[in-house]
């Protein structure tokens, strides 16, 4: 091949002085010259598989942060083909970690310098299932932790780092974000450090995947390239190469170059919920990098706040993952979640009566003023004076103070009535207007049962339709329960423990499978023979607040004896609430009178 070659080439330089087509050697007028160096195929762009747990609810824990922060990774990643791994003992390199993590879509994983090295760390098997193919580690990562696997260290410039994972520069705007989150505060200030408790997981919540926003590190962004230059490959970089000096191994960073990467599409309809906690920081991060949205819940109860609930109807997750424990379980998270999505909140914000708001009520029966406050007047009548009697409460308290009718809908009768049951079961239609003006106003309803011969359940479950309003609670006046034998007036009546807890269980099933804010449940009582068995009443159940409201009437000395009968010996999880007789008391305590002298400070007080 070499000899017909030159052949051609004397012949070409023979000719030279004529037409010189065809002198091409072997070579055709539509060929084309081969290229002695083909270029290599460039290395595919790699994307991150993601994924959500298929239980509408998990929560995740464990003994440490780097399982916690493995388990939200093996919870949300199906592979990745970059990880993230910085020390379990340092929170300033898990906060430059969680912007790159976040920046790369890439999870977040941390490595224990203290574990006992007895088989593969957390970090070193999630990577192994992940598939990675490169590791950026942040800060001191101890070797054994990853085992074999090959990492490239991040630089500590943010111009060097931003160029090793194929960054642009960082604009003015993402600089200055940078520079608040991780600045030092003056201590006079009042503000904590952004890796001090729950200040570090705000920090990573607010980070986006788009942005690309660095924190921590030594800053020299302007080194980077600017706006108008190219966006850098995923090579490290240090000078520029010259034919005379090739690049040689110092060139590159540890364990070479990161493959390139481009963000994957997040997953619809997850939502992470964290308590805040700083061992929480990767976890997080994990679930920005992965697109999914972050909601803090410092008690575990998506319902409690308002600002919470609101998240949650917004995002409308099919998918929630708790990161701690104190999310108690997940059934329990789910329909705490799906309560929350709803969106519908109690009166005074939020979906959990107590604490936070203390309810001040005016008690009757609507056109009945021999009952009671409430039916002394028409509706907006009522609704403008319970509103004017709560508000002198509210400078007595920090709490939100609310108001609210409690309506007896079933009366006990002289009568037996056609039933024979000596309780008059007043029309369920009749208290529909009550009740959405109530929550028009933001007044809460608390519909009271007086049920004679009969049972409070078989009465409750009568005005259901009531209950399902998202502003109803449910009052059991046990003064007036009535043996098959007995006649009101004759004797204060009672209840056994057990039909309370069938109430308790009703309105609890009930408010969970309508997804409603929590229930309020009161039982009212002066006697502790009025509910028998009493210690056994159950306050386990989460959709209902239970609140024993001591009804006594008469001098102060008096009711204050009773006040504390009733509280000694009670149940663990009760609410206490107090009423207030404009004519039987002797005197009407005032507002200020009531918050000061009944202690603890009842968090339901009734005017009759």
């Amino acid at each position: 091949m070499r000899s017909s070659t030159t052949g051609a080439a004397l012949l070409c330089l023979a000719l030279s002085g004529g037409l010189l087509l065809g002198c091409t050697p072997d070579q055709g007028p539509d060929d084309e010259t081969p290229d002695p160096t083909p270029t290599p195929s460039p290395e595919p762009v790699r994307t991150a598989e993601l994924s959500l747990p298929e239980k509408p609810a998990v929560v995740l824990d464990g003994p440490g942060a780097d399982e916690l922060a493995a388990a939200t990774s093996t919870a949300l990643y199906a592979s990745a083909p970059v990880a993230v791994v910085a020390p379990a003992q340092d929170e300033d390199a898990q906060l430059r970690a969680a912007s790159i993590a976040v920046g790369l879509g890439a999870p977040l994983l941390l490595a224990d310098a203290e574990a006992d090295g007895a088989g593969a760390s957390p970090a070193q098997a999630e990577i192994e299932r992940l598939g990675a193919l490169a590791v950026v580690t942040v800060g001191e990562v101890p070797a054994e932790a990853l085992g074999d696997i090959e990492t490239v260290a991040a630089p500590a410039e943010d111009a060097e780092l931003r160029s090793l994972l194929g960054w642009e520069a960082a604009t003015d705007d993402e600089g200055a974000a940078a520079e608040d989150a991780t600045e030092e505060k003056d201590p006079e200030d009042g503000a904590e450090d952004p890796t001090d408790g729950t200040e570090g997981v705000a920090t990573v919540i607010a980070l986006d995947r788009e942005v690309r926003t660095l924190l921590g590190g030594e800053g020299g962004a302007e080194d980077g390239p600017t706006d108008d230059e190219p966006s850098p490959s995923a090579e490290p970089t240090t000078s520029e190469p010259t034919p005379e000096d090739p690049p040689g191994p110092e060139d590159s960073a540890p364990g070479g170059p990161l493959p390139p990467t481009e963000l994957a599409e997040p997953t619809e309809g997850g939502v992470v919920l964290t308590t805040g906690e700083p061992a929480q920081v990767a976890a997080v991060a994990t679930a920005r990098a992965a697109g999914v949205p972050v909601v803090t819940v410092p008690d575990g109860d998506p319902r409690r706040e308002s600002s919470v609930v609101q998240a949650m109807a917004e995002i409308a997750p099919s998918t929630v993952i708790g990161l701690s424990e104190t999310f108690v379980g997940a059934r329990t998270l789910a329909w705490k979640a799906e309560t929350a999505a709803t969106g519908v909140e109690l009166p005074g914000g939020g979906q959990v009566l107590f604490p936070g708001r203390r309810m001040i009520a005016i008690y009757g029966t609507p056109g009945t003023p021999a009952l009671g406050l409430l039916g002394e007047q028409d509706l907006d009548q009522s609704i403008r004076r319970v509103q004017d009697i709560a508000a002198r409460y509210e400078p007595l308290t920090t709490g939100t103070v609310v108001p609210a009718f409690e309506i007896i809908v079933t009366v006990a009768s002289a009568e037996p009535g056609e039933d024979g049951n000596y309780t008059r079961e007043l029309p369920v239609e009749s208290f529909v207007p009550w009740v959405e003006a109530a929550q028009e106003a933001g007044v809460y309803v608390v519909i009271d049962l007086q049920p004679g011969r009969t049972d409070f359940l078989t009465q409750a479950q009568r005005y259901e339709e009531l209950l399902r309003y998202p502003n109803v609670g449910l009052a059991l006046d046990p003064e007036w329960r009535l043996e098959p034998d007995q006649v009101h007036l004759r004797q204060i009546g009672s209840v056994e423990i057990d039909e309370v807890n069938q109430v308790v269980d009703y309105l609890a099933d009930l408010t969970r499978e309508e997804a409603l804010p929590q229930k309020l449940l009161v039982l009212h009582q002066f006697r502790l023979s009025m509910i028998r068995d009493r210690e056994r009443l159950d306050t386990s159940r989460d959709e209902v607040a239970v609140l024993i409201h001591a009804d006594g009437q008469g001098s102060q000395p008096a009711k204050q004896d009773t006040w504390r009968a009733l509280r000694a010996g009670a149940p663990e999880g009760v609410t206490w609430g107090w009423k207030n007789f404009i004519d039987e008391d002797t005197p009407t305590l005032t507002p200020t009178e009531t918050f000061r002298d009944v202690q603890p400070t009842p968090r339901f007080v009734s005017y009759q």
